[in-house]
Parts: structure tokens; C-alpha cells; sequence
């Protein structure tokens, strides 16, 4: 042991690579900086750290790296990454003492990520996966024009039901992937529309509709959905015995957000799955607030505007842990926070970001599943600065953002995944969160029809509104005669063999849905 780690002084000469630094570079900087990782080059070795030690040492100090984006509230979570103070003075202290590599201790013969013979059987971050699927062929991304939504199926073929504990996608075009979210096909069919148009995938989320049926609908949403990948994020494995369902038969569909950067390059990812021994005592239930990332939430934020405020309060109506928490927005976002008030009034920011970067979006798994009663007042702000003084600001001149699917557009969610404690009143907090859903979808429709010129009677026609767009008479609405602002989320949706026209059958999901929505009068 050197005589820093004894903490017998801080002398220079006391400190080496194999037993200060080596611990330090594996916590927090080896887990990406590993082949087929993000980070630009590898930190698994001696001399790959004393090679890097400078730049090491001067990103650490700017805070830059490794990151780490929650502020301090008193909640810990699972793998934080941020560097202290004392860990800071290690790395300098040892390239000042001329960076020795010391003896390795003979208690532990594993370096920054492992023995020499370990790192060579998997450079998955979780270890040797279970299953490993990739998409059947490559996908090609332009080097310019409109950002592209693309889904691909991933085909799994097990005979049986398995519990998903973790899931890792290892991306071969990062630069490009904006986001992708991953979703359960229990049907195996969507493999059928899979190169349909000649190309490796497919457009549109019309295999979402099920989600916006009813109650039975929204509550296989709940168990379809698996998840998320966005640059940066670190996979972690679901704590205690929860895991997602994965039934048999089903394939994973990847719905993928892609941002042109310049350059053609070719997407075909891979996706490494681990499993659970056994079926969870309790599901995850996703909490969105404000709901659809924030797609009534009023998202419209004027040129110039340095201090753009989204607020949505949701009250629990039972008692929950929480087990993981994470946001989603685009360039201008700022900061964003999530308070839990309690009945007895004590309050508890679950996540807080004051330097929110889209490059470095994550969920984040707390140490300690945190127990919040029926009655707890969830509040989230998100703050956008679309002035010219926020360098991210796609935009120079500025000029308006409002709520879009585009990178350049904006969004805006934090998300709380929970678990009832009583597993019977579950379907109690679907029904309350699908009400919560509805009425932000209500609210953007509503909003819409204003922009339009529509009458805003007490509950909206749904034969009207569809049919306003029918310009030319045929009973069928192409999507050159619907306004761009309703274009993508009717199409994307409801136009299942997308032929860019809804036709009777098409406009009669639609009206289903819609009359679905408006039902309620809450």
C-alpha cells in the first residue's frame, strides 16, 4: 500500500499508478473508455492512462469528465461516477511525482477493469450477456437533411417466458443515434413489415397504438415497454428481483431517433440481453411527468427567451418506491428538478440537473429504493434559455422552438419508474396515470384545434375534426392535405401500411381513439 493510500502523507513520491490511481481510472473512467464504448480512447491499462494523463488531469479539473450530471441532494445512486476532491489531487499528484506504476498490490491481481484474461471474455459493461441479438442488416443514414425515425426488429425466438434484468445496445453509428427506446412485439408479426420498403426496417409507431385503446391498452403499454438507450447512458441491472417481462415468442422492436452528422455512416446495432432467474414479485410502472415528453405541456418557447419554465405536479394515489429516475430533453434545456412532497410536508428532490447537456442524458438507479405514501405531490420544472448566450442553442439567431420530435425541436420529461408496494392496488396507479396521459394528450389537441380555427365545443366531434382534413372529398385524407402540425402524429400512428393515406378502415382507428380521449371529462 503507498503511503497516500495509508494516508501516511501527500508527498509526490508517495504516490503510483497500480495502487492510487488504477482504482481511481476503473470507478469512473474505464466503463466507457473501453473498445466499442463512447469514450474517444481506451483508459484500460498503464500505459493507456499515462499516455491520456495530462488531458486526465485537465478535463477532471473543468468538471467536464467523468459525467456526471445530478447535483447533491442527499439521494444516492447506483455507480456515481463524479470524481471528490481527493481523487482529484491523486491523479495530480502522481503525473507531478512523474507518473511511477509502482508494484500491483499481490492481495488483488486485477487492474482498471480486470485481469488481462478477464477483459479478453466480454467488453459488455455488465459482464457476459445472456443473449446477444443485432439487426438483421445495415441501415444507412444520410449525411444531411431531416432527422430520420426508424424502427427495427430484433429477433429473439425463445421458446419460453424470461424476466429481462438488463439490456446493453452497443450502436455502430453513436455519432448519429439522437435516442432509441425499446419495446416487446408479443405477436412476433412486425417482422413482416421489416424491409418493406425496400430498406432495413421500418417508419412509423403504429405498433404503439394498442397504448392509447383503453384501459387494457394502456396497461400492456406498461408491460411492452423496455426501456431506453441515449449517448451516455451506463446499463444497469434492476435491483432486488424486478425484471421485464420478455414473453414467449416475442420479438424487441428498437425505435430509433437518428440526427444526420454530416457524413453517411451505417447503423446496425447490437444488443446484448441479460435475464432473471425467475418471474418479479413486483412490475415497474414508468411515471412520465409532464406525460409523452411533454407534449401538452405548452412547449413553446419565443426567441431570445433565457428563462422558459414547464411546470406539472402529478399527487401518488398509493403507497410506492421509487426505484429510478432520469429526464429527456433536446438543445435548450437548461436545468430540470423532481421534488416529492410528502403528506407531512417534508420534501425530497429526487433529481436535479442545473446543467442539463443532451449529449449526456441518463437514468439513474438510487442506491436505495426510495418508499413515497399515497398522497405524495410529485413537482417538476424544467427550465430552456433560447437566448443567444446558451452556446447549445441550435439556433444562432435564435429564433422559436416549440415542442417537436426533431433534435432541433424540444421536449421535455422526467421520468420515475416505481413499483406499488402493494402489488394488487397496481393497476389503481395505471388507471391514475393513464387519466394524467389523456389529459395531456386532450390538452395539445384542444390546442391545436385553436391554431386551426376550429370551434372548441364541450366534447370535439371527432367526425368533424378528422374530416376537416379531407380537402379533395374521396373520404380519405393524404398527408399532403394535413397540416405539418399534425402530420407526423397522425401518420406515425395510425398509418399502418404506410402508404401516406388513411383510409376508412385507418380513420376509423382514429376516430375510435379520439373519441376514446375526449371521453372523460377529467
Amino acid at each position: 500500500m503507498s503511503a497516500w493510500s495509508a494516508g501516511a502523507g501527500s508527498t509526490t513520491e508517495s504516490v503510483d499508478y497500480e495502487n492510487d490511481v488504477a482504482p481511481i481510472i476503473a470507478q469512473h473512467c474505464s466503463g466507457c473508455h473501453q473498445p466499442n464504448q463512447s469514450g474517444p480512447f481506451p483508459l484500460l491499462t498503464f500505459e493507456d492512462v499515462a499516455t491520456q494523463a495530462e488531458t486526465i488531469e485537465a478535463v477532471i479539473a473543468e468538471g467536464y469528465m467523468p459525467p456526471w450530471k445530478p447535483v447533491d441532494t442527499g439521494v444516492k445512486f447506483v455507480n456515481e461516477r463524479h470524481i471528490n476532491d481527493h481523487d482529484r489531487e491523486v491523479i495530480s499528484a502522481w503525473i507531478a511525482a512523474g507518473k511511477p506504476r509502482g508494484q500491483r498490490p499481490q492481495s488483488s491481481q486485477v487492474s482498471a477493469v480486470g485481469t488481462a484474461e478477464q477483459s479478453d471474455q466480454t467488453d459488455w459493461l455488465l459482464g457476459q450477456p445472456d443473449l446477444v441479438v443485432s439487426m438483421k442488416a445495415p441501415f444507412k443514414i444520410p449525411a444531411d437533411g431531416p432527422d430520420l425515425y426508424r424502427s427495427f426488429v430484433f429477433e429473439v425466438g425463445l421458446t419460453e417466458d424470461r424476466w429481462i434484468k438488463a439490456m446493453e445496445v452497443r450502436p455502430s453509428a453513436r455519432g448519429a443515434m439522437h435516442h432509441a427506446l425499446f419495446f416487446v412485439d408479443p405477436t412476433g408479426k412486425l417482422r413482416e413489415r421489416h424491409g418493406s420498403d425496400g430498406r432495413t426496417g421500418f417508419n412509423g409507431m403504429s405498433f404503439l397504438n394498442a397504448a392509447w385503446t383503453g384501459a387494457d391498452g394502456i396497461a400492456e403499454n406498461f408491460n411492452r415497454g423496455l426501456g431506453g438507450y441515449v449517448p451516455g447512458a451506463t446499463p444497469t441491472r434492476l435491483p432486488g428481483d424486478l425484471a421485464r417481462k420478455l414473453p414467449a415468442g416475442s420479438d424487441i422492436v428498437m425505435q430509433t431517433h437518428f440526427h444526420p452528422i454530416g457524413r453517411s455512416v451505417t447503423e446496425q446495432a447490437t444488443l446484448a440481453i441479460y435475464f432473471a432467474d425467475k418471474a418479479p414479485s413486483h412490475e415497474l410502472i414508468p411515471l412520465q411527468l409532464p406525460p409523452l415528453f411533454g407534449i401538452g405541456a405548452g412547449i413553446d418557447v419565443p426567441a431570445g427567451e433565457a428563462n422558459f419554465v414547464v411546470r406539472h405536479s402529478y399527487t401518488l394515489p398509493i403507497d410506492v418506491s421509487a426505484i429510478e429516475v432520469g429526464g429527456h430533453a433536446h438543445y435548450i434545456c437548461r436545468s430540470m428538478r423532481l421534488d416529492a412532497t410528502l403528506p407531512g410536508g417534508r420534501m425530497r428532490t429526487l433529481l436535479r440537473i442545473e446543467d442539463w447537456d443532451l449529449d449526456w442524458q441518463d437514468s439513474y438507479q438510487f442506491a436505495d429504493a426510495i418508499d413515497l405514501p399515497a398522497g405524495t405531490r410529485l413537482d417538476v420544472c424544467i427550465k430552456y434559455d433560447n437566448s443567444a448566450a446558451n452556446p447549445s442553442n441550435p439556433f444562432m439567431p435564435p429564433r422559436q422552438i416549440a415542442w417537436g420530435r426533431e433534435s432541433t425541436d424540444e421536449m421535455g420529461s422526467m421520468i420515475l419508474n416505481l413499483v406499488a408496494q402493494d402489488e394488487s392496488e397496481r393497476d389503481v396507479l395505471i388507471k391514475d396515470i393513464r387519466r394524467n396521459t389523456k389529459n395531456a394528450l386532450r390538452k395539445r389537441i384542444l390546442s391545436q384545434q385553436q391554431k386551426l380555427g376550429i370551434p372548441l365545443p364541450t366534447r370535439m366531434p371527432n367526425v368533424r375534426l378528422l374530416m376537416f382534413f379531407d380537402q379533395n372529398g374521396d373520404q380519405r385524407i393524404q398527408s399532403s392535405e394535413v397540416p405539418k402540425l399534425f402530420r407526423s402524429r397522425l401518420f406515425d400512428f395510425f398509418d399502418n401500411d404506410q402508404d401516406a393515406t388513411l383510409d376508412e378502415a385507418e380513420i376509423r382507428q382514429l376516430r375510435t381513439f379520439i373519441s376514446e380521449l375526449m371521453s372523460d371529462e377529467k
